[in-house]
């Protein structure tokens, strides 16, 4: 053992006990040739960086080390014992150590660099088995503690979220992260934002005015997706998916790892209509044969064929069903993960939000229950997810039919947990209702011309947005297809514009 790692491993002993240090597994010399490495060769961090974080490491003083040294060389400035040493001149543990003689002990006694990835894959594979013996631990504890309040079931749904959190992130609980590394995600997504074309930080819905509101769906996210039945709530989900499964391109990622660099993987979960009534919409919209053709069998030879041809052009869409009724919201997490680690995931759609269930008895509460769980498994797999929402019947009895935030049904929790709430509203369909008798002439003419003025637009009107704008987006509607549009403006050319279909 060289001097530089019975120093540290002297350090340990007397901070965390020798029992504790024997029991958790960790390799105090790999820590340090590899920081080593890097601070002697910065283009040694590129070999590690997709590999290990600053959390994997067992000793505090490396976690910080390596955290400033991530820091500096993705500035392009130099990270060396004498850059560093300014930087961590306060560092407490590693006055202890010495201060900047450690750093420069650190990188003498670097062996080589062409050895990073395995130094890099083994203090990763350490700080893994640290953690599952920690989780294992409290996995036990809770286990053996008869609680009333603590059900098996959840048990077993909290594990199963832990376990997921550490093979997706590294680490079973995310705790505090320092401000560094929150901007550093910060000025990630603004970068992906402006490398992008279309200057969008997040998943394009594939409706271009939707996307200039939303900035596309960002991660993270909770939108609610609200309307009265008829206004065709589940048609822009199921067009939303459509698009984003259809663009769905696998590539590398700026980090170097691989990953979705457009479109996306879907998760739809449709607990009003089965998956077969669900695909037979995506598939009116996909051969611009009307729904009602579809189901009634109603089609020519032409048609008919045209239907079979979208039918094999979508087979290879990411887009997966669950069409499972009244699934409780641990259910619906639980399925999300899996989804996710099974095949990718992107995007997530719930169809719709008051039909999922949860524990309470109370029917406020259980909604709250619900578009928290929403919002957690949003932040979780670091997903949008879009949630339909019922809107209550106050809609109906005022003059002006636009919906508000207040006529979010049953819960103001889902105004409060919602990133972003968008209405869809079809005047059409109110005025459609309103058509006078045939014996009223100047009636009529003035319902005919406002029928024309308002004949298969839509309006989506953004009542929230935590980090953009609010307003509304006109899009087109074609009811026999259930298909939402871009809709061309009048100062467009009439060759379809901006309309992506």
């Amino acid at each position: 053992m060289n001097e530089i790692t019975a120093i540290r491993q002297t350090e340990n002993e007397s901070d965390n006990g020798t029992e504790q240090a024997e029991a958790l597994p960790h390799n105090i010399e790999a820590e340090q040739q590899l920081l080593g490495a890097i601070l002697t060769n910065n283009e040694s961090f590129d070999k590690v960086s997709s590999i290990v974080k600053p959390q994997h490491f067992y000793d505090p003083v490396h976690q910080r080390i390596f955290e400033v040294a991530a820091a500096r060389i993705a500035k392009n400035a130099l990270a060396s014992p004498v850059t560093l040493k300014a930087f961590l001149e306060d560092d407490e543990g590693l006055k202890e150590l010495g201060g900047g003689a450690y750093l420069v002990r650190l990188a003498g006694a670097a062996i080589s660099t062409f050895a990073v990835r395995d130094y890099a894959q083994m203090i990763y594979d350490l700080a893994i088995r640290r953690e599952l013996i920690r989780l294992g631990q409290d996995i036990a504890a809770k286990a053996k503690k008869v609680d009333v309040a603590s059900e098996p079931r959840e048990q077993i749904t909290e594990a199963e979220q832990s376990l997921y959190s550490l093979a997706e992130q590294g680490q079973a609980e995310r705790g505090f992260q320092s401000f560094l590394r929150a901007v550093t995600d910060a000025v990630n997504v603004a970068n992906a934002a402006y490398q992008r074309e279309g200057g969008l930080a997040g998943v394009s819905t594939g409706l271009i005015d939707m996307d200039k509101k939303l900035g596309g769906l960002h991660k993270s996210d909770l939108l609610i997706l609200a309307g009265r039945p008829s206004m065709g709530k589940t048609s822009l989900a199921t067009n939303i998916a459509f698009n984003v499964a259809k663009a769905y391109k696998k590539g590398l990622l700026p980090d170097g790892s691989e990953g979705t660099i457009d479109g996306g993987v879907v998760g739809f979960f449709s607990l009003e209509m089965s998956a077969e009534q669900l695909a037979a919409r995506i598939l009116a919209e996909a051969s611009e044969i009307s729904s009602h053709q579809i189901r009634q069998g109603d089609m020519t030879e032409g048609e008919f064929r045209r239907f079979v041809e979208a039918a094999k052009s979508l087979e290879a869409c990411p887009l997966y069903i669950d069409d499972t009724p009244a699934i409780p919201i641990s259910q619906l997490a639980a399925r999300c993960r899996r989804l996710k680690r099974t095949h990718g995931l992107d995007v997530i759609i719930v169809d719709y939000l008051q039909l999922v269930r949860g524990q309470s008895d109370n029917r406020v509460q259980e909604i709250a229950e619900i578009s928290m769980g929403l919002k957690a498994i949003a932040k979780e797999l670091n997903v949008p997810v879009i949630a339909l929402s019922q809107l209550s019947r106050q809609v109906e009895s005022r003059e002006d039919k636009r919906p508000q935030l207040s006529d979010l049904r049953e819960s103001g929790s889902i105004e409060q947990d919602a990133d972003v709430v968008m209405f869809v509203f079809r005047e059409e369909y109110y005025v459609e209702r309103e058509k006078p008798s045939d014996d009223k002439l100047e009636e009529m003419a003035a319902w005919q011309e406002r029928m024309s003025r308002l004949h298969a637009k839509a309006e989506v009107i953004i009542g929230k947005q935590r980090h953009g704008p609010i307003g509304t987006v006109e899009l087109s509607f074609e009811a026999q297809f259930t298909r939402f549009g871009n809709l061309v403006k009048p100062w467009q050319d009439g060759n379809g514009h901006g309309d992506d279909y």
